[in-house]
């Protein structure tokens, strides 16, 4: 099980390693590495001083300072930032999906681009949002993408979307999401020290429905990793891109 690979194709490549099967659960694409500003698709296009400068803004939550700074950077290449962005996702697709053992169950996170994974997924990817699947005799539930954030990143959603995929998928054993549910522990990060956006309609569904587990990511170092809601085990299996070791979920 693994959530928020960003880049890291050479750990991903193992870590399916003596498991049945492989869960991912999103965000593949490495735009900006807010721990390592020379690595990911920004600092490739704008150099890293900007790309530290960015960092800096949005750790602030000074959003709209960071959305002009970024549409002056566009606005100095020219024309084609959407061609730019697809080549660089592209190219970074091609070498992930590759690196997917058979099989892989995978959903979307918040920075990817949903649109181009049936291009890269093989036959060996199978993809799910807003579905369910049986793994090793138990019934595994999938949402992907993220709610919407001053971010804007790639694939955030309305609640109300969001929560037609909760209720599309039902009652499950595994409930495995990007976001986490609203529970303020799991979603402040304690080193970007803000609170991310969790979903309540995720946390009312684990209430209601009782899954043995909710897995999820998206919040790269959350102040708890680890709770139970109810009878349900709600467990951070993230930071791949920093860590590379997957969370193992045994029977």
């Amino acid at each position: 099980m693994v959530s928020d690979v960003h880049g890291n194709a050479r750990d991903l490549a193992r870590a399916g390693e003596g498991a049945d099967a492989l869960v991912c659960l999103g965000d593949l694409v490495l735009f900006l590495d807010y721990a390592d500003h020379s690595r990911g698709i920004f600092p490739d296009l704008f150099g890293v001083e900007n790309a530290d400068l960015i960092v800096a803004l949005r750790t602030a939550r000074r959003f709209s300072e960071a959305r002009e700074l970024g549409a002056r950077l566009w606005a100095e290449v020219g024309g084609g930032r959407a061609r730019l962005i697809e080549g660089a996702v592209r190219r970074q697709y091609a070498e992930l999906f590759a690196a997917f053992p058979t099989p892989t169950y995978a959903t979307y996170g918040n920075v990817d681009m949903p649109t181009l994974w049936p291009e890269y997924a093989g036959p060996g990817v199978t993809v799910l949002d807003g579905e369910r699947v049986e793994i090793g005799g138990r019934v595994f539930g999938f949402v992907g993408g993220g709610l919407r954030t001053p971010m804007r990143t790639p694939y955030e959603i309305s609640d109300e979307e969001y929560a037609a995929k909760v209720e599309a998928v039902g009652e499950v054993d595994v409930l495995c999401t990007h976001i986490p549910p609203e529970v303020p522990e799991l979603v402040y990060d304690t080193v970007a020290r803000r609170f991310e956006r969790g979903s309540r309609a995720l946390l009312d569904a684990i209430r209601r429905t009782r899954p043995r587990y909710a897995l999820f990511g998206h919040v790269h170092q959350p102040l708890v990793r680890r709770m139970r809601v109810g009878a349900t085990e709600c467990v951070n299996v993230g930071h791949f891109a920093s860590t590379g070791r997957p969370w193992a979920l045994e029977w």
